[in-house]
């Protein structure tokens, strides 16, 4: 099964450059996890699956408390985080938009996607 939170929005303060991380801004995350298919028919009750407002928890509090430089490395501390709370997660995905990049030119936003397995 595949659970996915879709364009959760956060205010956080992440970027290389220091005025980025003093003012903050949007960041606007997607994020799928997947469990055990041959599980999926013992789901019951929400004690037998995982509760996405858990899940939503842990990544607003990353996204909104740590500072980051990097959206690789908020990517990767989020799918730790998740992946080492959750153990029934088999696989999970992260993807996080910045829309106001501090670039010369146009464009909509820059997006960091990463995967991660259980090992």
């Amino acid at each position: 099964m595949k659970i996915r939170l879709n364009e959760m929005v956060f205010y956080g303060h992440h970027g290389v450059h220091p005025e980025e991380r003093k003012l903050g801004q949007r960041f606007i995350v997607d994020f799928t996890y997947e469990t055990d298919p041959n599980e999926d028919t013992n789901i019951k009750h929400i004690d037998d699956t995982i509760d996405y407002t858990a899940v939503y928890s842990i990544i607003k509090h990353i996204l909104e408390n740590q500072e980051f430089q990097l959206l690789e490395n908020c990517a990767n501390t989020i799918l730790v985080n998740i992946i080492e709370t959750f153990p029934k997660i088999i696989r999970a995905q992260v993807k996080i938009r910045k829309p106001s990049v501090p670039i010369k030119g146009f464009l909509n936003s820059v997006e960091v996607e990463m995967d991660r397995s259980r090992e």
